[in-house]
């Protein structure tokens, strides 16, 4: 990225980088999504494990994670949301960096050249890695940046969302409503910019990890709990949702394949990169 444009994705985040926490933090539905997430990201680590974040947006849950006693450093392929993030982590003492997820062998190669450790782990939520088409030099860099037998969870779009295909065949979209099921990449619009999205298969991204990774469990986020697009009137039903989140949790794994996202949790073999 330095020297040059901005990716697609970076152009359209930067549009609304600074509208993002208000808009998505009134929604309900967004909210018990990342709850479900932090409930895993929390028992993956010890308190005080040092942990990435690819993708990491605004830094909202950076900053949470960094407010439950871990230390964390997060990345993102847009500017002006590394901008917001890196001011929520500065009172900790921690940082974000601009660098995009396939380009994360060039931040592994910066923080060397800093003599840093390796992270006990890393994460990436809300689909940031479904905005990158290749995730193979993702699997490369990962497995240089955690130890052997670290944690890494990543949650990507699932691509069988029931709620979703309700939701806009609903509202007369039905393009909207399966375009999951498109293979390689499939366009995308935010705040009136284009760019690239790709709906990875389960399979696609243990290749993508092999053999630097194992997969040693997979949960549906946003099974019955329903997706943004059910905005903002889901919002209006708490009692709904919470029920709707009750039966998430029962059926997050038997189901796993049919969140809306999907949460993997991989660990870092002995395997050099």
């Amino acid at each position: 990225m330095r020297g040059g444009g901005l990716r697609p994705a970076a152009l359209a985040f930067n549009e609304i980088a600074l509208a993002f926490d208000s808009r998505f933090s009134q929604w309900k539905s967004v909210t018990a999504q990342r709850s479900a997430v932090r409930r895993s990201l929390v028992q993956s680590w010890p308190v005080g494990a040092r942990i990435l974040e690819v993708g990491g947006g605004t830094g909202e849950d950076a900053l949470w994670l960094a407010q439950q006693g871990f230390h964390v450093t997060t990345t993102d392929i847009s500017p002006a949301m590394v901008a917001i993030a890196d001011a929520k982590l500065a009172p900790f003492g921690f940082k974000a960096e601009l660098a995009a997820a396939e380009e994360l062998e060039e931040f592994a190669d910066r923080c060397f050249s800093r003599d840093e450790e390796a992270y006990d782990g890393a994460f990436s939520n809300f689909a940031a890695l479904n905005c990158v088409e290749d995730l193979t030099p993702v699997g490369r860099a990962l497995a240089r940046l955690v130890r052997p037998g670290g944690t890494v969870v990543l949650v990507l779009f699932g691509i069988i969302s029931p709620g979703e295909i309700l939701v806009e065949s609903l509202r007369g979209r039905p393009n909207q409503a399966l375009r999951r099921f498109g293979r390689g990449a499939v366009p995308a619009r935010l705040a009136g910019r284009h760019f690239p999205v790709t709906y990875h298969r389960a399979a696609d991204l243990r290749i993508a990890l092999h053999p630097w990774f194992e997969l040693t469990d997979r949960r549906g986020i946003g099974i019955f709990v329903p997706p943004s697009a059910a905005e903002p009137f889901i919002s209006r039903h708490p009692r709904v949702l919470a029920w709707l989140e009750r039966l998430d949790r029962l059926v997050s794994r038997p189901l796993a394949v049919m969140g809306d996202h999907i949460l993997y949790r991989f660990t870092r073999t002995v395997m050099a990169p």
